[in-house]
């Protein structure tokens, strides 16, 4: 599209036309304006306003930083940047700009930023005829021979116009005579020159010379003319002049050749001999002083040399015209004409010019965003001036065509700057030339950071650990988040997240630095109390928007050991428990068990029992781990000396330091548990009924109930279990036979005895009910109750095997007084660990000496002792009577495999007779 503006000048021209063209282009608005302006315009004069022609807003020229691209910047035309007006600040003179170019054009470019708009900006400048004519001499003289025939012509000497188009030289004339005429011929550049025609024959004796004047006229309006005197002098003869071989000789030489470099070698010949035969050369008068610089003439040979660089960018062509004259008087000479084609030569590389240049890209550009305007020119020609142009290396940019030798530099896809903060972009332009040539420039585009990374712990779940009892506003831990973002988008701010802990903002335990993530504990933590808690911590950057992530603390309080055993018992009043002893006791008597606890937890509240004081005679031992206080010997009869034992026993746990409480028991000792009982409450009053009780009716009558009883369950066992026979059910959880492991049908295998080991045993918890008149509770002592209170709870003892041979259970008496098991539990904590009973250890010991003094109702225990690895698995608890007096021994009752032998029989109970809670050990197969 075409728009022709008109301005008025009142300095120069009263009408300047102004071309405009406007092209858009995706990649920024990329639009082309043509003015012309006459040269010699004055300073000042308007030539457009571009911004008006663009159809800018004027108002934003300012804030869209309009501008001239400095590259293309000319002293003689100047921008108001605030306006847009395109003015004249120096006077044009379009033959020094341009000297002969047809067209003489300047060029600007000029922009506005965001978005980018790049307009080129194109001036003509406009010759006017401010130049005539003229003629390299006023005086121009031609020598002609008298005998030159018509029709001779003689080159003359050509005139010079420094205008262009029109207002260059037109056409030579020359003052009206009889004897010569001009012909005005046209050169292939379009340059006007003369040829002097001789029109009627000279003769020297009638006139030797002839005067003209000799008029060069221009095409301007109005025309104007150079002229200068022509002398036409008139020669003596000389009949023969010098022949060129032909009129026109064409030559190619390459450009850059060096000096010396041979044009073309001339030759003429001239028929005459002697001086007239002698041929000189030279260049004619009407050639360009220029071609006279680059090309030289050999006057005796004709040989024409490179004087001069002869770039083909200067001209591709030039026109020598030479002449060969005699030496003879009145030598006519001969003229010719040498056109020397300039071949291109890929000698100039492809300049690239940055036009405008971002600084720095948001790494949230959109993928086309403009970087860059460049433009690339080559001077060569054809092959030689085709250029390709790239990016080079792997970078996120592309270029992109805009219009004629116009590229821009667009992203090409999304940018990351934790990835490259910056990138280096070179642009390689190589033309197509043999060899090729290349250039290259490189701009620094930097990426400015976006807040698109949200901070990122180091890990996910924190595990902090602190000991309790700290003091309040102690550090703690740190919590440490990243981010790969830079200034105030990885400016990173630390925060707890709101939650309760028993009831109470996590804020009034723990607070962070918001700074530097430390965390510190705002109050004592106590491990009894909290073992442990979990909170969230949050960290946000400060950028816009804002991103955050989250973490979880989870604190851990360790316990110190800042906790002292509690004893819960025995306890007795002020501060003393009394606890019976029977005289008749035998060694290993349980006489209570101290029950202590401590509120710390693992080594802290692992404890330990001994007897501090009150034990030098070495009556008592201490269990260190259960805390049962037993005897250690046998009490010795009433003659004894000592009537109560003050002993004070000590618990201390494993913590570092450790700390420790003590017990006080008095241990009393009576001649009866009936004595016993009443002693704790009145001591006074049960010495004084001890000698009224006879000692030995009270334990025969003790003995016989008990035997009465057990011998009663005996038979109500061995009638059901005979019923029951038939059913042959292989547990005995739920069998009669296992109700009371202690007054059980005693069984033996039909054909062998069976060998048992500690893998054939389990102890699990059954129910038992014995009921009837006259029957009785059998109460089991439990090391893991407290003190000394007691349980009804049996046990029974299943091997694994489905099939064996079960041996009854034998009721001893009460008192029973085999050493061996006097002394079984004194040496119990001796036991090996093994399952058989070793040489030296307590199995051992216990089992020999069974064998050596024991009653013969226990002489088939001794393998089925080896074979449970422990002495102390020999018996069972022992029974009570039914005033629930605590019988003397434990030991009293024993269920002995191996005695006897039945047929294995299955012995069942209903499920509403098993009420009490008792405890059983099971196996595949039962022995009872």
């Amino acid at each position: 599209m075409y728009l022709f503006l008109f301005y008025p000048s009142a300095l120069v021209f009263p009408v300047m036309i102004v071309l405009l063209i406007a092209l858009c282009f995706t990649d920024g608005a990329l639009s082309q304006i043509r003015y012309s302006v006459p040269e010699e315009a004055e300073h000042g004069t308007l030539v457009g306003n571009i911004a008006e022609d663009l159809g800018l807003d004027l108002t934003k020229l300012a804030s869209r930083r309009f501008q001239v691209v400095p590259s293309s910047r000319t002293p003689y035309l100047e921008v108001n940047l605030e306006n847009g007006v395109l003015f004249v600040n120096e006077k044009i003179d379009r033959e020094q700009i341009c000297k002969q170019s047809a067209s003489c054009q300047l060029n600007m470019e000029v922009f506005l930023e965001n978005p980018l708009e790049l307009f080129r900006v194109e001036i003509e400048v406009v010759d006017i005829n401010d130049n005539p004519p003229s003629f390299p001499e006023t005086d121009i003289t031609v020598e002609i021979s008298e005998s030159a025939t018509p029709g001779t012509r003689f080159p003359l000497e050509s005139a010079f116009d420094p205008d262009v188009g029109s207002n260059a030289l037109r056409t030579y004339d020359i003052t009206t005579n009889n004897y010569f005429y001009l012909d005005v011929q046209t050169q292939t550049d379009g340059n006007k020159f003369a040829e002097l025609v001789l029109e009627k024959p000279l003769d020297r004796e009638q006139q030797a010379a002839h005067r003209y004047v000799l008029t060069a006229v221009d095409g301007g309006q109005p025309p104007r003319t150079g002229t200068a005197l022509l002398v036409v002098k008139v020669l003596d003869s000389n009949d023969n002049v010098p022949v060129f071989e032909q009129p026109v000789y064409t030559v190619s030489l390459s450009e850059n050749v060096p000096v010396g470099t041979l044009v073309i070698q001339l030759n003429a010949t001239d028929l005459d001999e002697g001086l007239n035969g002698e041929i000189v050369y030279s260049f004619s008068n009407h050639i360009s002083s220029r071609v006279k610089e680059l090309f030289g003439i050999d006057p005796r040979t004709g040989r024409i040399e490179v004087r001069g660089e002869v770039d083909f960018e200067e001209s591709s062509l030039y026109q020598i015209f030479v002449q060969a004259k005699d030496l003879g008087p009145n030598a006519v000479p001969a003229h010719c004409k040498v056109l020397v084609k300039v071949a291109d030569v890929n000698d100039n590389a492809p300049e690239i010019t940055f036009s405008t240049v971002t600084e720095s890209v948001s790494e949230k550009a959109a993928p086309g965003t403009v970087i860059a305007l460049l433009s690339v020119t080559d001077r060569d020609a054809e092959q030689n001036g085709q250029i390709h142009v790239e990016i080079l290396g792997d970078v996120p940019f592309k270029l992109k065509s805009s219009f004629r030798n116009y590229f821009t530099i667009v992203t090409d896809g999304l940018l990351n700057r934790e990835q490259a903060d910056s990138y280096s972009v070179t642009v390689v332009a190589r033309d197509k030339g043999t060899p090729s040539l290349a250039s290259s420039k490189s701009i620094r585009v930097q990426v400015s950071d976006e807040n698109d990374n949200a901070p990122t712990f180091t890990q996910s779940v924190y595990d902090v650990y602190v000991t309790e009892n700290n003091v309040p506003g102690a550090y703690i831990h740190a919590v440490t988040a990243l981010d790969p973002d830079i200034g105030q988008n990885a400016l990173i701010t630390y925060s707890i997240l709101e939650c309760d802990i028993q009831g109470m903002s996590v804020k009034t335990y723990v607070s962070i630095n918001e700074e530097t993530g430390y965390l510190y504990a705002l109050r004592s933590f106590d491990y009894e109390q909290l073992k442990d808690f979990t909170f969230m911590v949050r960290a946000k950057d400060s950028g816009a928007p804002e991103l955050s992530s989250n973490a979880t603390v989870k604190v851990i309080i360790v316990d110190q050991n800042d906790n002292a055993p509690l004893v819960l018992a025995p306890l007795g009043k002020n501060g003393t428990a009394k606890e019976p002893l029977p005289r008749s006791a035998e060694p290993g008597y349980l006489v209570t068990r101290v029950v202590a606890m401590d509120a710390d937890d693992g080594e802290n509240a692992r404890l330990s029992y001994s007897i501090q004081r009150g034990n030098d005679n070495g009556m008592f031992r201490m269990d260190w781990r259960t805390g049962e206080l037993r005897t250690a010997r046998r009490v010795l009869a009433k003659r004894d000396p000592h009537q109560q034992y003050d002993l004070v026993i000590e618990v201390r746990d494993h913590g570092q330091p450790p700390l420790s409480s003590s017990a006080s028991i008095l241990v009393m000792l009576v001649d009866s548990m009936a004595e016993g009982r009443g002693v704790g409450d009145k001591v006074g009053t049960s010495k004084a009924k001890d000698g009224a009780l006879d000692l030995t009716l009270i334990l025969i009558i003790a003995l016989g109930s008990v035997s009465f009883i057990f011998l009663l369950v005996m038979i109500v066992l061995a009638v059901r279990c005979q019923k029951d026979k038939k059913l042959n059910i292989y547990t005995c959880l739920t069998s009669d036979c296992c109700l009371g492991c202690n007054s059980c049908c005693s069984r033996q295998g039909r054909s062998r005895k069976k060998k048992l080991s500690k893998a054939d045993i389990m102890l699990v918890q059954s129910t038992v009910n014995v009921s009837g008149p006259g029957t009785a509770q059998v109460p089991v002592e439990e090391s893991g109750s407290f003190g000394s209170h007691h349980q009804n709870q049996n046990y029974c003892y299943q091997t694994k095997h489905q099939r064996t041979e079960l041996g009854y259970l034998v009721e001893r008496p009460r008192r029973v007084n085999s050493s061996a098991f006097q002394e079984a539990d004194l040496v119990s904590s001796k036991d090996s660990g093994h399952g058989d009973s070793e040489q030296g250890d307590s199995d051992h010991d216990a089992t020999n000496r069974g064998h050596s003094s024991g009653a013969d109702l226990f002489s088939n225990c001794t393998e089925e002792c080896k074979a449970l690895g422990h002495s102390d698995r020999c018996w069972m608890p022992s029974f009570v009577p039914s005033d629930g007096r605590q019988g003397l021994d434990y030991r009293s009752n024993l269920h002995v495999p191996g005695m006897d032998s039945v047929p294995d029989t299955e012995v069942f109970e209903s499920q509403e007779q098993m009420t009490d809670r008792s405890f059983s050990t099971f196996a595949r197969k039962r022995v009872c």
